[in-house]
């Protein structure tokens, strides 16, 4: 592929009708004449389809499908589809990406993909003696728990970390048990789940306490990625727009009812 079909910034791409959209998107992506057709044909969703995938099936929805140009990440120009009824998004999307796009445009920096399986324990004889038993049996645990999912142990995943958290709450007092898992590419809910199930009935016998909850946590706080560009301010107004977006920033930070749509925008 030549750098010119591999290039994202697209001038005008707005302005084109949407079949020679299409295609350029098409050849740029190298998609296949099937992938292509199915694109153009509005995306239905077959009724019989739909019944199988949840209940009380009535009818489907669709949404419109645009694709953001002008990312570069990590100096690698990419094609960003998204999906929504809200107009100016990709349009704003694609004008911040335009901006970003000297060097190697926006740069990530990512965490190894861990998540949390939460294991729940109640009614403990001893919860200072519980942590202490549990702490002494980490590495069985933890092999235990990568016996789940030796796939996933292979291509360098699996339970990694256990860490204990003692609760006091309107129920009484808990020890929480987190399952740190390296879950690669997958969002981890199967793997996680099955090995916390497995993991339970054991530690209840080590601790003598009763397991209720053993659950993937959706509080992802040890995978994170995080996006860095640069804009110039000549390229957005000059100095004082850059201080007034600083300033509105600085009020998101610092107060819930602001933060609440700015992080959504």
């Amino acid at each position: 592929m030549d750098s010119q079909r591999k290039s994202s910034r697209i001038s005008g791409f707005y302005r084109l009708p949407i079949k020679e959209r299409l295609s350029i998107i098409a050849e740029k992506a190298e998609l296949t004449s099937e992938e292509e057709a199915l694109l153009s044909s509005g995306g239905g969703l077959a009724m019989d389809v739909a019944d199988r995938m949840i209940e009380n099936v009535i009818g489907s929805i669709a949404y419109p499908m645009g694709v953001a140009v002008n990312f570069r990440i990590d100096g690698v120009d990419r094609l960003i589809p998204m999906v929504g009824e809200e107009p100016s998004v990709v349009a704003a999307a694609s004008n911040m990406a335009r901006l970003m796009r000297e060097g190697d445009g926006i740069k990530i920096t990512r965490t190894d993909p861990v998540m949390i399986g939460q294991i729940q324990i109640l009614e403990l004889p001893d919860r200072d003696v519980a942590i202490k038993k549990l702490e002494e049996a980490k590495e069985k645990l933890l092999d235990l728990a990568n016996q789940q999912d030796p796939i996933l142990v292979k291509f360098g995943g699996g339970a990694k970390d256990i860490q204990l958290r003692p609760l006091e709450t309107e129920a009484g007092p808990m020890l929480i048990v987190h399952l740190l898992v390296d879950c690669r590419d997958a969002m981890g809910a199967n793997a996680v789940n099955t090995m916390c199930e497995k993991l339970a009935p054991v530690i209840s016998d080590i601790t003598g306490g009763r397991t209720l909850l053993r659950i993937i946590s959706n509080l992802a706080d040890h995978r994170l990625i995080k996006a860095t560009g640069v804009v110039k301010k000549e390229d957005i107004g000059g100095a004082q727009v850059v201080d007034d977006i600083v300033a509105a920033w600085a009020f998101a930070d610092a107060d819930p009812y602001r933060a609440a749509t700015h992080n959504k925008g």
